[in-house]
């Protein structure tokens, strides 16, 4: 069990290649933003596998800590759009 944890750790970080190209390549800020958030995921991911495969618990606690701060990214990516684009009338919402 544990190659087959560590297998899936290997191939997520591959998964992550696909990722960078398209930060790298993103045409919108919304992209890059998505692909941030999957990097919050997959690294969750392995990081979970690892712990099982590794027996280390501890690593558990910085999975966790890792999804709090892709979901505060999302949420602060979200806020700072909302309030840089003006509404349908043209008025800026700040």
């Amino acid at each position: 069990m544990t190659e087959l944890h560590l297998a899936l750790a290997l191939f997520l970080l591959l998964t992550l290649g696909a990722g960078l190209w398209r930060v790298r390549r993103g045409p919108t800020a919304a992209d890059r933003m998505l692909s941030a958030q999957l990097f919050g995921t997959t690294a969750t991911a392995v990081l979970l596998l690892l712990a099982e495969a590794l027996v280390l618990p501890a690593l558990r606690d910085v999975a966790l800590v890792l999804a709090v701060l892709a979901v505060i990214a999302v949420i602060a990516f979200t806020a700072s759009v909302k309030t840089a684009t003006p509404d349908r009338e043209g008025r800026d919402d700040r």
